[in-house]
């Protein structure tokens, strides 16, 4: 089917947006012919921002590779966590991020460290942020092979752009020399430009012997802690409730 000049050049100049809404507008012509031409505009214009955000949007979640599909809004705050009700609030107005805050979340296994960190960059790629989830281990892996194909400045780089930033499962082993000079790297390029929320097992009196020389460690621990909001989480899995749960009533929807 052959396109309306005007259709061809709005795609033309990529807005496809005001060309799928001017195409609309012309197969219902009825419903339209009452709006005046500054209305018809404005429609059209409506369906071009809402189309470039949403792509926007995509584009983000795809950069942030977050590893639960969370969102602030399907946040439990029935289960006993321990979680501090004003804190995340606060959390989810985003207003630390734009202060370059950090957030620190420990506690047992299955408490929801990952997914409220997720929920959280997610909430973030929604007001335009640029996030980027990254369990520690794996990082430290790419950032050893980045150095030796050449790769490793320009991923720092990229890390030190990143707006919120998410490092999961800080503290499961020592770090290694190489390791504790790439995190100090990383959050001295951070430090007043970025966010960074660090889930850990471990509480965070104990990250200095995590960090391993003590002289890094207080650098690598002045940059991540003093400017901190903390979030220490307490109480039953609720990785483990939920499958015994399945097992008493496998029809149960979670």
């Amino acid at each position: 089917m052959l396109k309306h000049p005007t259709t061809e050049r709005l795609i033309a100049l990529g807005l496809t947006g005001m060309a799928n809404a001017l195409d609309e507008q012309r197969r219902a012509e009825a419903t339209f012919d009452a709006l005046g031409f500054e209305d018809r505009l404005g429609l059209l214009v409506d369906r071009e921002t809402t189309e470039r955000d949403t792509k926007r949007m995509a584009t983000r979640l795809r950069f942030a590779a977050l590893r639960q599909s969370a969102s602030v809004e399907d946040l439990d705050m029935r289960t006993p966590r321990g979680i501090d009700r004003a804190l995340m609030a606060h959390l989810i107005d985003g207003s630390w991020i734009m202060r370059h805050e950090n957030l620190l979340i420990t506690g047992p296994t299955g408490l929801g460290k990952s997914w409220i960190a997720c929920a959280l960059a997610h909430k973030a790629c929604r007001d335009g942020h640029i996030a980027a989830y990254h369990r520690v281990p794996r990082l430290f892996e790419t950032l050893s092979i980045a150095r030796g194909d050449g790769r490793h400045a320009n991923l720092l780089k990229t890390l030190a752009k990143t707006k919120l930033l998410i490092l999961d499962d800080w503290g499961l082993s020592v770090l290694t020399m190489s390791e504790r000079r790439d995190l100090l790297e990383i959050l001295e390029d951070r430090h007043g430009r970025g966010s960074t929320i660090v889930t850990s097992q471990l509480p965070v009196e104990h990250w200095h012997e995590a960090v391993g020389d003590p002289t890094l460690a207080d650098a690598i621990l002045d940059r991540l802690v003093h400017n901190a909001h903390r979030l220490p989480l307490s109480g039953e899995s609720m990785r483990r409730k939920k499958a015994l749960m399945k097992i008493l009533d496998p029809t149960a929807q979670h």
